[in-house]
């Protein structure tokens, strides 16, 4: 009977970005990475063997260079990037469109104007994971976005739509263990202190 070793995804949403109270989803905005406190506490629960990979965004970046202060900046995937949110990025959260009470599966396939939806975002993101977990490193750590965190989730659920049911908050761990192409969650949104 083989063997399978399994792959740990160790998905990390970035510090909290400095958005002035506006939609950022592939705006490139700062992050706040004044919390030194929650980087140690964080790096300290990180295995320091593991394959790094992040978002290119500006504030994946940052939240990096916070992390790992001492080691090269990580690979990045384009993919990786939070959904793009076309013509309400840059809106005040406050005068986003209401869009009712919209059922996950519906929710996922919302595309705001010029922009795309989850279910777009997941289609995006998907293989991008498949190929990390397709390398066969033992751990990887992926520096990312709540969206892209959400996708992961639905992956892992088999059901893409139900990713958007969980709250990530920033600089929060998410771990998936994959085996032989089963997927398990160990923990979702766990606090770096």
């Amino acid at each position: 009977m083989p063997v399978f070793a399994p792959t740990e995804l160790i998905l990390i949403r970035h510090a909290p970005a400095v958005t002035e109270g506006r939609m950022a989803g592939k705006r490139d905005v700062d992050a706040d990475c004044s919390n030194s406190a929650a980087f140690a506490a964080l790096r300290a629960r990180l295995a320091p063997d593991a394959a790094r990979l992040i978002s290119p965004a500006l504030r994946c970046r940052q939240t990096a260079r916070s992390l790992w202060p001492d080691l090269p900046a990580p690979d990045s995937d384009a993919r990786l990037w939070e959904q793009d949110f076309g013509a309400w990025e840059g809106m005040p959260f406050d005068q986003l469109p209401d869009l009712g009470a919209l059922d996950l599966p519906d929710l996922a396939a919302h595309r705001p104007p010029q922009g795309e939806s989850f279910a777009d975002l997941y289609a995006r993101a998907q293989p991008a994971l498949a190929e990390v977990v397709a390398r066969g490193y033992r751990k990887t750590v992926i520096i990312a976005h709540a969206g892209l965190i959400r996708a992961a989730l639905g992956m892992a659920l088999g059901q893409p739509h139900l990713g958007l049911a969980f709250q990530i908050a920033p600089l929060s761990q998410t771990r998936l263990i994959a085996v032989a192409g089963a997927w398990s969650i160990a923990c979702v949104n766990e606090p770096a202190q």
